[in-house]
């Protein structure tokens, strides 16, 4: 019943890029909007981006034009490119069907993908 599966995570230096993949298990993923979210040990959850099904994307400040989300409906997959990463950037990510700003559809999040950004 695992229904969100995250990967693509790893230890990289600064400026150096991963991208993340992530499958989500339903029928009907083309209507979905897909969010990335992203949480280290310390923190709450925070909100990456989230992609709609008519490709429409949005983007948290931080961001600073350095990640770009995308989507695969004939593989149920969303992914995030991320390049120009910065320390702050380690977190565990996750996704997620993204509902509304702090809310998601699955309560039962998948196990994320830890990047690690360190010299």
């Amino acid at each position: 019943q695992v229904q969100l599966v995250e990967s693509g995570g790893g230890l990289v230096q600064p400026g150096g890029s991963l991208r993340l993949s992530c499958r989500i298990s339903s029928d009907i993923f083309s209507v979905y909007q897909m969010a990335w979210y992203r949480q280290t040990p310390k923190e709450e959850r925070e909100y990456v981006a989230y992609i709609t099904s008519g490709e429409m994307k949005d983007y948290a400040p931080f961001v600073e034009g350095r990640f770009t989300i995308s989507r695969d409906n004939a593989k149920n997959m969303v992914y995030l490119q991320l390049t120009n990463l910065k320390p702050e950037d380690t977190a565990v990510y996750y996704c997620n069907v993204w509902l509304r700003r702090g809310e998601v559809l699955f309560k039962s999040w998948g196990q994320g993908t830890q990047v690690t950004v360190s010299p």
